[in-house]
C-alpha cells in the first residue's frame, strides 16, 4: 500500500500533470502541423518544383514480383516522405523558438519593472522600535 500512495503523490504532483498536459497538446500540435506541412506548404512547393509530388519520390531497391501466385511488393526508400519530416521538424522548431523568445521577453519585462518595497516583518519593526528607544 506504501508504493500505492507513494506513487498517487507523484502523479498529483504539478509537475506531472503538466508534462501530461503538455504531451496530449504537443500530440493535437504535432497533427496540424503535419496538416499544414502536406496540405499547405508542399502542394505549392512541388508545383515550384515542376509538379513534384513529394509521397512519390522513392528509390526502389527491388521490383514487385510474383512467385507461385504471392505477389511480392516493391521494396523502396521513401526519401520524399523523409523530405516532409524534415520540413515538420523545421517549421515545430521554429514555432517552439518563438513560443520560449515570447517567454524568455515577458520575464525580462517582469524583471525589469521595479518591485514594490516589501513590508519588514514584524518582528523587524518591534526591533527597529526597541532600538530607537534605547537611543532615546
Amino acid at each position: 500500500m506504501g508504493m500505492l500512495k507513494e506513487f498517487k503523490a507523484f502523479a498529483i504532483k504539478g509537475n506531472v500533470v503538466d508534462l501530461a498536459v503538455a504531451v496530449i497538446i504537443g500530440g493535437a500540435f504535432g497533427k496540424i502541423v503535419s496538416s499544414f506541412v502536406n496540405d499547405i506548404v508542399m502542394p505549392p512547393l512541388g508545383v515550384m518544383l515542376g509538379g513534384v509530388d513529394f509521397k512519390d519520390l522513392v528509390i526502389t531497391l527491388r521490383e514487385a514480383y510474383t512467385v507461385d501466385g504471392v505477389d511480392f511488393p516493391a521494396v523502396v526508400m521513401s526519401y520524399g516522405n523523409f523530405i516532409q519530416n524534415i520540413v515538420d521538424f523545421v517549421i515545430i522548431a521554429f514555432v517552439i523558438f518563438l513560443a520560449i523568445r515570447a517567454i524568455n521577453s515577458m520575464k525580462k519585462k517582469e524583471e525589469a519593472a521595479p518591485a514594490a518595497p516589501a513590508a519588514p516583518p514584524k518582528s523587524e519593526v518591534l526591533l527597529e522600535e526597541i532600538r530607537d528607544l534605547l537611543k532615546k
